[in-house]
């Protein structure tokens, strides 16, 4: 049985750890957690009360701070940090790493500073010892629900054909299902934009605007989210898919979604500072935002939401005057020609 090794004790590597270990009882798994707090409460209470409280980690769940022990072994590496701790954490970890390994990106995300996605970092870092063999997982998840156990289903994406149907053979059990894709940038640009559109849907509910103005933020998300991903090279269907729309629909409505919550907290009137302070956990939109922005303009893609997003989480426009402009707006064709 294939050992597991899971970098990032957050709710989701902590939430996959907890799911994986259920699906086989037998299958040896290491979680590694960065925080002194995080490692203390798992290795004394079998729980993660930082980010993940309620739910117990089965006791064959290696859990340690050290990297060594964590990779020593592994068959699968699960990448679970943030995007912006991506680099680091694989350049920390790469002298533990072999070529026989096959590695997971769980991280939902673009790097702000090189506008890369987390794949492109991990072979990045990888390529001058081995090209790595990688696969991205993403789709609507919330790791409390996967925790708990509610049926979930998400993509494994990989251009190894080979190896994304290895890990869907792996992952898959009785509460999780996974589906293969060969579009890579399609699945990790639908989990990476679709958090700006859930922080836009937040500022309408702490606004309190209703139904409409949700349906038509998912609904024009989608369509710029689009845009852009097919002018990078990703699939329209993968859009459409799991990956995009699914995950969009999840952290647009769900009060589980983290950049939802910063959304809201901003239309009720609270600064940024304040509201990231107040988080443990990362709220990969605020980030994605400056990243998606600058994507776009390089690509000549016109995505509003985004770029009015931009302009409340990093240049101090006021939530109600963002969806002013988005409103008033020159007309135009749903199907992208002027009206």
């Amino acid at each position: 049985m294939q050992k597991i090794a899971i970098i990032g004790a957050g709710g989701w590597g902590t939430a996959l750890a907890i799911v994986l270990a259920r699906a086989r009882e037998s299958r040896p798994i290491a979680l590694w957690a960065r925080e002194n707090d995080v490692l203390a409460s798992l290795q004394s209470r079998r729980e993660n009360s930082v980010f993940l409280p309620g739910f117990r980690v089965p006791q064959h769940v290696e859990v340690t701070g050290e990297l060594e022990p964590a990779l020593r072994g592994a068959e699968i590496v699960i990448g679970a940090m943030p995007a912006t701790h991506a680099r680091a954490m694989y350049c920390a970890a790469v002298s533990f790493l072999r070529p026989e390994m096959r590695f997971v990106s769980a991280t939902k995300g673009l790097e702000p500073e090189t506008l890369l996605r987390v794949t492109e970092v991990m072979t990045q870092v990888m390529a001058p010892k081995f090209r790595p063999r990688i696969v991205a997982l993403s789709g609507p998840s919330f790791a409390k629900e996967v925790a708990r156990g509610d049926p979930t289903a998400v993509v494994a994406a990989s251009t190894d054909r080979e190896a994304a149907k290895w890990i869907q053979r792996e992952f898959s059990g009785p509460t999780l299902r996974l589906y293969t894709n060969e579009d890579v940038i399609g699945v990790e640009l639908g989990g990476a934009l679709k958090n700006i559109i859930a922080i836009a849907a937040g500022v309408a509910e702490g606004l309190g605007l209703g139904h409409n103005t949700i349906a038509a933020l998912i609904t024009r998300g989608l369509a710029e989210m689009t845009r852009l991903g097919t002018a990078l090279g990703a699939r329209r269907d993968t859009l459409g898919g799991l990956a995009g729309l699914g995950d969009l629909v999840l952290t647009c409505t769900g009060d589980l979604s983290r950049n939802r919550f910063v959304g809201v907290e901003l239309g009720r009137g609270r600064k940024l500072d304040e509201i990231l302070a107040s988080m443990r956990m990362v709220a990969e939109g605020v980030g994605t935002a400056a990243a998606a922005r600058t994507l776009a303009q390089k690509a000549g893609v016109e995505m509003p939401i985004t770029e009015q997003m931009f302009a409340v989480l990093h240049q101090g426009r006021s939530p109600k005057d963002a969806l002013r402009e988005l409103m008033e707006r020159r007309l135009k064709s749903e199907s992208g020609q002027d009206a």
